[in-house]
């Protein structure tokens, strides 16, 4: 069988918990209900971004959750239209303001946008935030194996993780092996491919009959046994202890391999491809 973990290492011994909490379209007072119970539930790690327009309610959440700040690592990330060292400056103090927090514990670059070229600029100044203190960890996303070695290069500094698109029908095998060579943690966005289509696969829905879950536990734990930590997000109490269940399942390595195959070329959930996206 393939086992999980309760945690996971970078290659500088940070460490963050085996499943997150995803907080992307949770705003005003039901999103702040939902977060709180999320926290309730048992989740420490809360993912945001200043493109969310939910810092605040994620702030709101922190406070009435009674979960004392030292358990939770929130995690905020740079929108591109800040990649200039300036406005980078200016973007991370508005995300402490609005999550109430002195530091935030993982603080990530959104996208590359590589077109606009600033992601290296951008990066030099998370190191920056860093050493002053109002970081306390600093990664990327949907950063491509390329937009990695060359900060890299040219700062000296390594991400401790990236988050990228990862489902069954995207599992990035290659970059995954990568990414273990490195030290670098990847978090899986849209970890259930926006459920639907993936969750009724006779491949995952057979497993799920096999272990008694459900097939969005299997998709999780599926993660799980590859070594990446999903991020998935629910407002239901019900769906999120589900999901954070997934933990104590553990697959045969040929179930494992079976969803792996369910992997398609087109398999990106929208035209996303950090060689070319841009978001701002």
């Amino acid at each position: 069988m393939t086992t999980t973990a309760t945690s996971r290492s970078a290659h500088n011994g940070f460490e963050l918990p085996a499943i997150g909490f995803g907080t992307v379209d949770l705003r005003g007072v039901d999103g702040t209900t939902a977060i709180a119970s999320a926290i309730d539930a048992g989740y420490r790690l809360i993912d945001s971004a200043f493109n969310y327009e939910n810092e605040g309610v994620v702030g709101r959440a922190l406070e009435q959750s009674g979960v004392d700040r030292s358990e939770l690592l929130v995690t905020s990330k740079l929108p591109g239209r800040h990649h200039e060292a300036p406005l980078n400056r200016q973007s991370i103090e508005e995300s402490r303001a609005r999550l109430g927090v002195d530091a935030i514990d993982l603080h990530l670059i959104h996208w590359p946008n590589p077109r606009c070229d600033q992601y290296v600029e951008a990066w030099r100044a998370m190191i920056d935030a860093r050493e002053r203190g109002v970081v306390r960890q600093i990664g990327v996303s949907n950063f491509l194996p390329e937009h990695l070695e060359r900060i890299e290069s040219e700062t000296g500094v390594r991400p401790v993780v990236n988050q990228i698109e990862i489902h069954p029908y995207f599992p990035q095998e290659d970059v995954l092996e990568l990414h273990r060579e490195r030290g670098i943690l990847v978090e899986a966005w849209s970890p259930l491919g926006q459920g639907g289509e993936v969750l009724t696969e006779p491949v995952i829905t057979n497993i799920a009959e096999g272990h008694g879950c459900t097939p969005a536990q299997v998709v999780l734990a599926w993660h799980l046994a590859r070594g990446v930590i999903p991020i998935p997000r629910s407002s239901s109490p019900e769906h999120q202890r589900s999901n954070l269940a997934a933990a104590d399942i553990t697959l045969y390595g040929a179930e494992v391999e079976a969803i792996t195959a369910l992997g398609r070329s087109t398999g990106r959930m929208f035209d996303g491809d950090p060689a070319v996206h841009e978001e701002f």
